[in-house]
């Protein structure tokens, strides 16, 4: 028969609208077609790879069989227009906004301060809408699995998850969570009954409804479309790639045959990451998303048989419903299958990824292969010779080319059969973190009995993460065939695995003894849940476990967020319309909500603008022999190849140049970038760019290198105190130690992005930047370009996350981007992809710390010798700084008499490593609690008592001779102790210690001196606008850049207090540095602060001004004050300004009163971790903080919380990884894991000091940006407590020390068993490691 006619019209909805595309190209994705074309913002682009959730949207499909409509969320990253036949698309402004209505959602979002840079705001949205236009009155276990797929780096997902359950009935809670009440009753944890303590950030009482009935509805054109199909084949033609849709099977297999080699893409989450960052490419796409036969479910009493174009999301809502229908017993693979499916990926993956694309792509980490791979499946094959039967195993799973699916063959469906009755099939996987994480190892088991008998019939045992592909145990296997399921066999079975899936230690990935030691690990689960399992149906005839061993087979439970934030409140006294000391909603909160707030490249595109696209060195150090750019420039859309030689002024520095020239110093260095009419043609073309390098030696990548080549930045420093050496002979005890600290990457949502504008005269340039330094971008534009600063103007409205990354780097950035605009004449847009962000920007600074500690029997330290070197890479940055910093701060809360501490910054052949939240701080303050903790373990103290007994406790002196009152460290330390019940959960952590083995629990209680600012004076200036119109409205401008951290909130508060006049009045613009020129860097805590004092100067001013028409006329009303002084020709525009703190430090003398104030604060974290896996549960966090008083508590409560949660990703799940040339592996959040909703504690409580006064800030409040990052240490340490409890019960020695972060990988290490034993140690010598640590 002729195959089916051709047609190449694309039809969908997008919020209601329709949408004809002819000829779509293949290569566009949903996200850019919102963005770009349809100019739909909202939607916005962080990691291009379906992993972060910014660009959420949810798509909704009718099927007219069912005449059901279904609605998923998906990453429009991920999603080819071309697959969008017939479906409707909504997004973030589709659902309200600010010139109609908003939404529930986005109100509840806004007003419950779940939102502060807004980044990944409208994927949040669109994640909770998605759930209730399927969910109504949703579970809390479906609106955590909602947003599993979507990450957020400022809030620290608390206030995101309480809105969320805003829309939660009490009928669809949780019931009951272990502690015997409902999660949505958070009555115990309500502060002390005090008139002026508050608990309430936000009335919910004002919360419009949610009403189901006001929703878009789904397009009746698209259903009368979809009731009567034309089975018409799709056919679009891009400009390198066609995408083909059948719209029968029969096409589908012409197709295959006609097309061989093209690949079948359902939900694209497999291919469209492997073509956008491994450059897969296929000229001819066929997706078979039309076909019927795909998509059936048939259940007969032999199994279950699931069409392969069904969603990973249909299969688990298919599972869930059997496995109620049928007994346990014939369960045993699809409860198996069920449980990876909760944690595999993100939902928005979830809904996309098809089970079939799932099994044909056979990734080496599949989560399911395995479990289908000892269940028995059949694969259901089609092919033009016609229908086949492929048993899913082993043979299948490795790639043997004899079970494989020819290339012609088309997988319709796969059959998933019962289980026997003396059939046990188990599943277990372990991750970087509890959801959305590919697994390090995971596995699936099967063991058939003889019946009534413990007599191994069949074994199969599947792992993934092992080796290449999916790895079996056969051999193993056939050998335990015959044996008894008892510890004899276990035993032989481990050693057996051990012998027979032996990785090399140079594999992918890394983890060679941790890999190899979960796999015997799971299968130790495997023997004792079988055992259990027996136990279950039959009592009599088998031992039931002990309760130790039960624990072992309980995964960690998925429970949701809950929490009490505690402040003062405001005087009863104080006038209804001042808002300072109210928890005022963050000023963009709406905005975020509906999408409507624009980032930089949320602009739209100019005429004739240009995109650009960098290449990058391949070579930790080389010279540049030559570059080749002729095929880049032959190629369509290509403007230019900018170098080195177009750089019209300086090119960067001797130190750090924009454009490498004539050699490079690391992986990642900017050689040449290429401008195009089109990203995806700068990108094309940037591949094409041909260079050639002669390497160079050495090359220094860690910080053991750089000390044997004597490789640094800067000189030594030191402080000391006391008498070092003569204290040392003093003591009790001495001990000395290292630990190494891992680096960080940012993750700001909204990645380095830059607009550079040329105007047609004066040689006038506008920039548009997501900094948090515009004059310094201002300035490197200046130096670049050889023009004057006031040729340029340099715009920042609002930045999507920075945390430091953004002071220096965008800086340089934008002079790269400049250059091209010079050169071509034309507007740059230059927006770094993730990867190409983490590669090329640097992070945290990694430190090696070294100590010798010298103490008394009762924890009484008397004398510490300290060393820190941190990995600066391979440009100066803030490494000096940074360094100094780690060294003024690193006592921390602690009085040490004499004390000695250097510090060195070393250069290294890496992406220069720069400024980040906290600033050396978590570095070198980390190092103190690791041998604070120590010197408790060798008193055989609680660290408590020892962290206590050393603490500053009257007013006394730093190690750098500034003075300071210790009274709320106090305050704080012992509100902390009282709040968190530390001595009850001590003892109840050991009790839970004592009965259990393979779990164990840790608690740990952390103070902190943090020290807010600067090292100069001149950094702490600000400046400020302020204008008053005629009709009483007043515009504020200020120098402080809005990142998300409220400062625009707070300057709009003083302003409403200064000038008294309600919030509304105020409106605060973009900073830009035309307005207020010569800003300071947005960093250090001090935004607030010093602009806030300047806007305070202006409102000052104009109110004098206005002092003698309001004294005339004391009844009048501010639009007439406002009116007379205007015809009085009084000024009604000030600047304000602040001249800074009086801060100075003299190194030589090794003191200085260098900072204006401290902030103080502790923390108690509780966790759980597995023996066996080293996965942890974070049980519950309590923080104190002095905020001496607090200008918004919503503000400061957040940057609190979200601090900290970015400190528990440092510490505890964050892990950088290069390769030993210096290459980083860790390049998006598919492999660079930062918290996610799953990872923050199940109990979160913040609290702050009731006030007190800081005279030294306006209306005495503190800067809280950074402080609370250290805190994230608690959890760390509580890891290390319950590390410690775990070797103490095994017999070991304590472990003095645990490396940052404190992955799975270590904390599983560290408690040495009899299968961590069982590991052979290999010998590494003369093996080339996958990875090395840097620090």
């Amino acid at each position: 028969m002729p195959r089916s006619k051709e047609t190449d019209e694309l039809i969908f909805f997008v919020n209601g609208r329709k949408v004809i595309e002819k000829n779509a190209d293949p290569e566009v994705n949903l996200l850019f077609y919102l963005r770009k074309t349809l100019q739909l913002t909202g939607t916005k682009d962080s990691c291009g790879g379906g992993n972060c959730g910014a660009c959420t949207v949810m798509i909704s499909r009718y099927d007219p069989i069912s005449k059901k409509i279904s609605h998923f969320s998906v990453a429009a990253c991920l999603v080819p227009i071309c697959s969008l036949y017939g479906a409707a698309i909504t997004t973030v402004e589709g659902i309200g906004n600010t010139k109609t209505r908003i939404h529930p959602v986005q109100e509840r979002i806004a007003k419950g301060h779940g939102t502060q840079c807004g980044f990944c705001t409208p994927g949040m949205v669109m994640s909770i809408y998605t759930l209730l236009r399927n969910h109504p009155q949703p579970s809390t276990e479906q609106l955590m699995e909602s947003l599993s797929g979507n990450l957020c780096r400022c809030t620290g997902y608390r206030p995101i998850v309480e809105s969320g359950k805003s829309f939660i009935s009490s009928s669809s809670c949780c019931q009951m969570n272990e502690k015997g009440r409902c999660c949505l009753d958070q009555k115990e944890n309500k502060p002390e009954n005090k008139s002026n303590v508050c608990a309430k950030l936000y009335e919910k009482e004002e919360f419009q409804p949610l009403d189901p009935t006001q929703e878009l509805i789904f397009p009746p054109e698209l259903m009368r479309m979809l009731e009567n199909p034309q089975k018409k084949i799709l056919t679009f033609h891009g400009e390198r790639i066609t995408w083909i849709i059948p719209g029968t099977l029969r096409d589908l297999l012409e197709l295959k045959t006609e097309y061989p080699n093209a690949p079948l893409v359902m939900g694209n989450t497999a291919l469209g990451p492997d073509m956008k960052f491994k450059g897969v490419f296929y000229p001819i796409i066929i997706s078979p998303a039309r076909i019927s036969e795909l998509l059936t479910i048939s259940k007969t009493k032999e199994g279950l048989t699931l069409g392969a174009g069904l969603s990973l999301a249909q299969v688990k809502n298919i599972l869930a419903d059997v496995v109620t229908k049928l007994p346990e017993e014939k369960t045993q693979t699809y409860r198996a299958l069920l449980k990876h499916l909760r944690t595999l990926a993100g939902q928005q993956i979830r809904n996309m990824a098809s089970l079939g694309g799932h099994i044909v792509s056979r990734q080496p980490i599949s989560d399911l292969n395995p479990i289908l791979g000892v269940g028995k499946c059949i694969l259901n094959v089609a092919s033009k010779e016609g229908a086949q039967q492929i048993p899913l195993n082993d043979h299948f799973l490795s790639g043997a080319t004899n079970a494989s699916l020819k290339p012609e063959h088309v997988l319709v469906s796969i059959f998933i059969p019962v289980s026997e009755k003396w059939e046990f099939v188990s599943a277990f996987r372990q991750a970087p973190c509890q959801q959305n994480a590919l697994a390090v190892v995971n596995t699936g088991m099967r063991v058939l009995f003889k019946a009534d008998t413990t007599t191994i019939v069949d074994l199969n045992i599947l792992y993934g993460g092992l080796g290449p592909t999916t790895v079996s145990a056969n051999k193993s296997c056939r050998q335990l065939i015959g044996r008894c399921w008892d510890e004899g066999m276990l035993n032989d079975a481990c050693r057996l695995v051990l012998e027979e899936i032996a990785p090399p230690q140079s594999a992918p990935g890394g983890m060679v003894a941790y890999r190899r030691t979960l796999a015997i690990s799971f299968f130790f689960k495997f023997y004792l849940d079988v055992l259990q399992q027996l136990r279950m149906r039959d009592p009599r005839g088998y031992p039931g476990l002990s309760k130790t061993l039960i624990s072992v087979l309980e995964d960690f439970p998925l429970a949701i967020p809950q929490g009490m934030q505690s402040f003062e409140c405001v005087d009863p006294q104080q006038p209804p319309h001042d808002p300072v000391g109210r928890p005022i909603m963050h000023q963009s909160g709406i905005k975020h909500a509906t999408g409507e707030a624009i980032f930089c490249d949320d602009m739209p595109v100019l005429a004739e603008e240009l995109f650009l696209a960098v290449v990058t060195s391949t070579r930790p150090h080389a010279r540049i022999i030559s570059i080749d750019a002729s095929e880049a420039l032959a190629l369509p859309g290509v403007a230019d190849v900018i170098t080195a030689q177009d750089v019209p002024g300086n090119n960067g520095s001797e130190e750090e140049r924009l454009y490498a020239q004539d050699e490079v110093i690391c992986v990642g260095q900017i050689v040449c970038a290429v401008a195009a009419d089109s990203y995806a043609h700068a990108k094309q073309a940037a591949k094409k760019v041909k260079i050639v390098y002669q390497d160079l030696e050495p090359v220094i990548v860690t910080i053991q290198d750089a000390i044997q080549h004597k490789s640094f930045i800067g000189p030594e420093k030191k402080l000391e105190q006391g008498n070092v050496e003569e204290a040392f002979q003093c003591v009790d005890q001495i001990i000395e130690g290292e630990v190494h600290f891992g680096g960080q990457e940012h993750f700001y949502m909204e990645t380095q992005s830059v607009r550079v504008v040329p105007k047609k005269e004066d040689k006038e340039i506008d920039i548009y930047v997501s900094s948090q330094d515009a004059a310094f971008t201002q300035d490197m534009v200046a130096c670049t370009l050889g023009i004057p600063k006031n040729r340029i103007n340099c715009h920042v409205k609002r930045v999507g996350g920075a945390f430091g990354g953004k002071t220096s780097k965008s800086g340089l950035l934008a002079a790269v981007a400049a250059v091209a605009a010079h050169k071509t004449g034309c507007p740059v847009r230059f927006v770094l992809e993730r990867g190409d962000d983490m590669l090329i920007t640097g992070g945290r600074h990694p430190l090696l710390g070294k100590y010798k500690i010298g103490f008394m029997n009762n924890g009484k330290i008397k004398a510490a010798d300290i060393e820190y070197h941190i990995n600066g890479g391979c440009t100066p940055d803030d490494s000096e700084l940074v360094i100094e910093y780690a060294l003024l701060k690193m006592e921390n809360a602690y009085k040490i008499p004499n004390l000695r501490v250097r510090g060195r910054a070393c250069k290294t052949n890496l992406p220069s490593n720069t400024a980040f939240r906290g600033f050396g701080f978590p570095q070198g303050a980390f190092v103190t609690e690791t041998w604070m903790t120590a010197v408790a373990s060798k008193c055989h103290l609680p660290p408590e008592t020892v962290r206590e007994l050393n603490m500053y406790k009257t007013i006394d002196k730093t190690i750098h001779k500034q003075e300071f009152d210790p009274k709320n460290l106090i305050k704080c330390w012992h509100k902390c102790m009282e709040n968190s019940s530390y001595s009850s959960r001590r003892k109840a952590v050991e009790e839970f210690n004592q009965q259990s083995f393979w779990k164990k629990r840790g608690i740990s209680i952390i103070p902190m001196k943090f020290s807010v600012g600067f090292p100069k004076t001149f950094y702490y200036q600000a400046a400020a606008l302020v204008h008053i119109y005629t009709d009483g409205s007043v515009l504020v401008a200020h120098g402080g850049v809005e990142l998300g951290q409220g400062i625009n909130t707070k300057m709009i508060q003083v302003a409403s207090r200064e000038l008294q006049l309600p919030m509304s009045y105020i409106h605060l613009g973009e900073m830009n540095t035309m307005t207020v020129p010569n800003t300071i860097a947005t960093a250090a805590s001090s935004g607030a602060d010093v602009n806030g004092k300047a806007v305070q100067n202006a409102c000052q001013t104009l109110m004098k001004r206005l002092e003698p028409i309001v004294s005339q006329n004391p009844n009048g009303t501010w639009e007439e004050w406002v009116n007379e002084a205007f015809t009085q020709s009084i000024s009604l525009s000030a600047t304000g300004y602040f001249r800074g703190y009086e801060v100075h430090m003299d190194w030589e003398k090794g003191e200085g009163d260098i900072y204006p104030y401290f902030v103080f604060g502790a923390a108690c974290s509780e966790v759980e971790i597995d023996c066996l896996t080293g996965a942890h549960k974070n049980i519950r966090t309590d923080i104190v903080m002095d905020a001496s008083f607090s200008i918004n508590p919503a503000v400061d409560i957040g940057q609190i919380e979200g601090a900290f949660v970015q400190g528990l990703g440092l510490y505890t799940l964050e892990e950088l990884k290069y390769s030993p040339e210096g290459v980083l592996y860790t390049r998006g959040p598919k492999q660079y894991k930062i918290p996610s909703v799953t990872d923050i504690p199940e109990e979160f409580h913040v609290s702050l000091l009731t006030t007190t006064q800081n005279p030294k800030a306006i209306y005495s409040s503190k800067g809280l940006g950074e402080s609370g990052m250290f805190l994230g240490s608690s959890v760390f340490f509580a890891i290390a407590d319950a590390v410690a409890a775990a070797r103490k019960e095994r017999g070991l020695a304590p472990l003095l020390t645990m490396n940052s972060p404190a992955t799975p990988e270590q904390i599983r290490m560290a408690c040495v068993d009899q299968f961590t034993e069982l590991v052979p140690q290999i010998d590494s010598e003369g093996c080339k490691p996958w990875s090395i640590p840097v620090a």
